[in-house]
């Protein structure tokens, strides 16, 4: 049997090498490594290509990355979720999960995942976006008064948040939640502990020139600079109509009206985004939604269900995995697009992403690097 693990890998880090070794002693399997492209969770490029970060995870603790598609990789943390063990699903080997989280307390976590079919808990969350609260703190204050202490902390750390959406999503799966509490320094902390630091403080150093020996296994060549992306994204957006915007995904109660304004009152991404945020809409929200303006990734687009696996590289265990994917297995582009069907938009987005992280790196790569990049394998 297998183990998967949904992850960014952006960089990979000591602490996701901890994380892949943690999930290989736990579940007795092989790793599958379902991996976010060129753009993440936050919104931004991945710091480096997705090809290089695949080879390392396989040099460092992975037998198979695949990709996760672009539409889900730029998405909701419950959205991100359901992509990732969407594609878990599909290997009839993969039995377990596994995810690092602040806590490893099982019951603590699937207390807090039952928390969003708690009817109490929806009423008072309403209740408190009604006066203008944004959802995670509504969600967190809510459950701290239905549920107690415990549950409503567990939804105070984004990488307990994910966690809980893993849960959610695995419902009725058959396949098993493997919590991995983290070691080492916090999400987002600025702080090294152990030779274990952030991937935020990773990225910050390694954009601005400084030493990261010992924080990770091997330090990427290339790096992006989101700033890079400014202009193609600026141009993207004043070519937008208000329909278009209220397609993009998370776009309601006019959302759409407030960014085509800001769009054309403002010179710069971090205005228009500053103009728009409110407690209703975080940062992260809006720059995702932004970067799914730039993809072409829409609200229909996201809420479909994807049923390929696009193979990024793999070892002699993960050739055995795949063969146990009941999923259509892409290994070449080309071709998939070639044939059509209802992967062919999904995977489209994935190309238009990897061509747009690109014009990121300070040295612009070329474009169809998805149709000239060979499959990684390692022995």
């Amino acid at each position: 049997m297998a183990v998967a693990v949904i992850c960014e890998f952006n960089p990979f880090h000591n602490g996701h090498k901890y994380l892949l070794s943690e999930a290989r002693r736990l579940s007795g399997g092989g790793v599958l490594a379902v991996m976010s492209g060129s753009f993440t969770q936050r919104g931004e490029p991945a710091i480096t290509d997705k090809f290089s970060r695949a080879a390392v995870a396989l040099r460092h603790g992975a037998d198979l990355v695949a990709e996760l598609p672009a539409a889900y990789a730029v998405a909701s943390a419950r959205r991100f979720a359901l992509g990732g063990v969407n594609a878990a699903r599909s290997f009839s080997c993969v039995d377990s999960l596994a995810f690092g989280c602040e806590t490893d307390d099982l019951g603590l976590l699937t207390a807090a995942a039952q928390a969003y079919e708690n009817a109490e808990v929806n009423r008072l969350v309403a209740l408190k976006m009604r006066d203008g609260d944004y959802y995670p703190r509504a969600l967190e204050a809510a459950v701290r008064s239905i549920l107690g202490d415990g549950a409503a902390d567990v939804l105070k750390s984004p990488n307990n948040v994910l966690a809980v959406e893993y849960i959610r999503a695995l419902r009725d799966s058959g396949i098993r939640p493997l919590p991995v509490k983290r070691v080492g320094a916090a999400h987002d902390s600025g702080e090294v502990c152990a030779g274990f630091a952030s991937a935020s403080l990773i990225r910050a150093r390694l954009r601005s020139g400084e030493d990261v020996t010992g924080l990770l296994p091997e330090v990427p060549g290339d790096i992006t600079r989101p700033e890079n992306l400014e202009r193609a994204l600026l141009c993207r957006l004043r070519t937008l109509t208000r329909e278009e915007l209220a397609a993009l995904p998370e776009v309601n109660e006019g959302l759409e009206n407030r960014i085509y304004e800001a769009v054309r009152k403002y010179n710069s991404v971090e205005e228009i985004l500053s103009a728009v945020k409110s407690k209703r809409y975080t940062h992260a929200r809006l720059r995702r939604t932004l970067i799914c303006a730039l993809l072409d990734i829409t609200e229909e687009l996201q809420s479909r269900g994807a049923s390929y696996v696009r193979v990024l590289g793999f070892n002699t265990e993960g050739e055995k995995m795949l063969r146990s994917c009941a999923a259509e297995i892409v290994t070449s582009p080309a071709k998939a697009l070639k044939d059509g069907g209802e992967n062919a938009e999904f995977l489209r987005a994935d190309i238009r992403a990897c061509d747009l992280l690109g014009v990121c790196f300070d040295r612009v790569k070329p474009a169809s690097l998805d149709f000239c990049t060979k499959i990684i394998r390692e022995n």
